[in-house]
This record gives structure tokens, sequence and C-alpha cells, in this order.
């Protein structure tokens, strides 16, 4: 899949994902295990991010967006398909070579409070990756992580003390700063203030838009909360049970969707005008989405559409297509 668009970055893309495949095997037999299917949480994903830009990955839970991150950063090796980072295929990588790859690309996960190491100290946390890169040791290692800290709106004091000692916004500026400290060029954030209170949602958000104008990062930032991408994204890819159903600008989709999907999701945002919320439609979708162990012929989304056309959509897998200029939709029933 080719897809241009605009974005931030100019010329090759940092990241290029080419239909990827994250399968995980479902096994029965208790001795003599045999595979008889696979959970399909990722499933041809193909999509380019360009350098500086941020790409909104949004769709509902268990669409399969937080092992399409992980799978990105070959945290977990893919079933098929490919990752080229920065002109490197990382499947083609020697593990010796991955492992220094890795210093580039880094990861900020959902739960600030199941991703620290509770008997690691905020001075171990964010150092440990300067350590394991052979970036800093002895005194340097201590300057630089006062440093770090400072850099996310943390104390420098703070670094001897432990995870449980902080709120959870603390925890996840500690995050942050553990995925910084290495100066990476790509970061995944993992739905980073789903688990966050309101109140300090905002601050986190204002703290990523400032690291990625201060270091020039790359995002992928992956959320349930239309609302969230809207503010923080160049770009918005739509994901549908392991799939891919929809990229555009982030203005363009917001305010012309293609997908029904989409549509669906854009319709349950919170608007602030009383009167123009009384006036839009409600899209509500009827049942529960499909197993990925046993999706559904033709388009994926068919089961639930509300445009639904039997004999086409039920049969036939919808074409990857351009609906309008930098729009891209997989629908066969999408117009420009």
């Amino acid at each position: 899949m080719s897809v241009t668009s605009r974005s931030k970055g100019a010329g090759p893309a940092l990241v290029e994902v080419r239909n990827l495949r994250k399968h995980f095997p479902i096994h029965r037999g208790v001795v003599f295990q045999r595979q008889i299917g696979a959970v399909k949480a990722v499933d041809g994903v193909s999509l380019t991010i360009q350098r500086g830009e941020t790409l909104g990955l949004v769709g509902e839970s268990g669409c399969g967006k937080s092992t399409a991150g992980r799978t990105i950063l070959h945290l977990q090796r893919p079933t098929d398909g490919d990752v080229v980072f920065d002109g490197q295929p990382l499947s083609k990588l020697a593990p010796n070579d991955l492992r220094k790859m890795r210093r580039r690309f880094q990861m900020i996960f959902q739960d600030p409070y199941a991703s620290l190491n509770p008997r690691m100290t905020v001075g171990d946390i964010v150092g440990e990756p300067l350590q394991v890169h052979g970036l800093a040791k002895g005194r340097e290692l201590g300057e630089r992580v006062e440093e770090i800290l400072g850099t996310v709106g943390l104390d420098p004091y703070f670094v001897s003390r432990y995870p449980h000692e902080f709120s959870g916004g603390q925890r996840q500026r500690i995050g942050i700063a553990r995925a910084i400290a290495v100066h990476p060029d790509f970061i995944v954030a993992d739905e980073p203030i789903s688990a966050l209170d309101v109140s300090i949602r905002a601050q986190i958000l204002n703290l990523l838009e400032d690291l990625q104008e201060r270091f020039n990062l790359t995002y992928l930032f992956i959320a349930h909360d239309l609302a969230v991408v809207r503010h923080i994204s160049d770009r918005v890819a739509v994901m549908y049970l392991g799939k891919i159903v929809e990229l555009a600008d982030r203005d363009r989709l917001y305010e012309s969707p293609k997908h029904p999907y989409t549509k669906a999701l854009l319709s349950a945002v919170p608007i602030p005008s009383p009167k123009i919320e009384r006036k839009r439609e409600r899209i509500i979708l009827v049942g529960d989405a499909p197993s990925p162990a046993n999706p559904p012929s033709g388009c994926p989304f068919h089961t639930r559409c509300p445009i639904v056309q039997k004999g086409l959509c039920d049969v036939k897998v919808p074409e990857w297509r351009e609906i309008a200029s930098g729009q891209w939709a997989s629908c066969h029933l999408a117009v420009p």
C-alpha cells in the first residue's frame, strides 16, 4: 500500500510498516499440542510515519492498537510483514544490531502503575537505559538523570525515591523520562493518559508536545479518545479488527469521514455546542465486534455496518483506495 499525504517531515518516511501481521496461535491438547487456529490481532497493517509528525491510531478496545504498537517496535515479533525504520528493515537485523537500534525507538506504556519496577528508585529507572546503551556512567550518569527529570517537570531530588511515593501523573512523567533518556527518534505512546485523572491529562499532553518540538520526536499516539487524538495528531489512522480502515489528515478525517465505522466513532464524541449536538445524527452500532480468532468474510465491518449491502460487503474484501486527496479508506460504498 502506498499512501501520499501531508506530513511535517520531508523525504523518506522515518517508519514504514509493510503488511504487518501478528497472529497468536490457538493450541489444543495437553501433551501433544496442535494449532487449531489463530487470534489475528494485527492483520495486514500498512502505513508510513514521517519524521517529526504525530500519527494517531484510534479504535475501540480489542481492535489491535496496542499489539500493533508493540509489534512495530519488535517488542513482539511479527508473524509476517516488515517494519522499515529509517531505511533499515528490522526483521533482517541480527539480535545485537536490533538491540543497538532500540536506542532510536522507545515506548510509553499505558499504565504508569504497572510499567515501573517497584523495587527500583527513580534514578535507577531513568538511568537504566543510559547504562544499557553505554551512554553514561558514574557521576555523569547521575547528572544526566537529574537533567532528564527536570526536563519532564520533576524535581531532580526525587532520584532516590520509589514509584509508590508518586501520584499517577508523576509516575507517567517518570515513564516519559525513561523513554526520552536515550534521545530516541521515534516513540510509541500507548494510551499514555487513559489511566490518569482528567485534571492532569492536559499537562501530560502538553509535555509530549513540548518534548516533540524540543527534540524533533516522531510519535505513534495510540488512543480511543478521539477528542485527544484530534488535539495532538497530524494524521489519524482508524483501526478495526486488526486492520486499518481509514487514514487521513486530522482535520479532513474529522470534518468529512468516509468509512462508516469512522462516522460511528465520531458521532459519539461530545460537542460543546448544544444546538449542534441536538441536530447531529448519532450512529449506534449494533452488537459487539467479531472475534479476531474468527473474523467475518468480506469486509470485517459488515456485521455491524448501518449501510451494509448484502451480496457485496459480506462477500468481497473492500479495496484500500484513495477516496479524496490524502484520504484513504477500505469501503465499497465510500464516495468523495
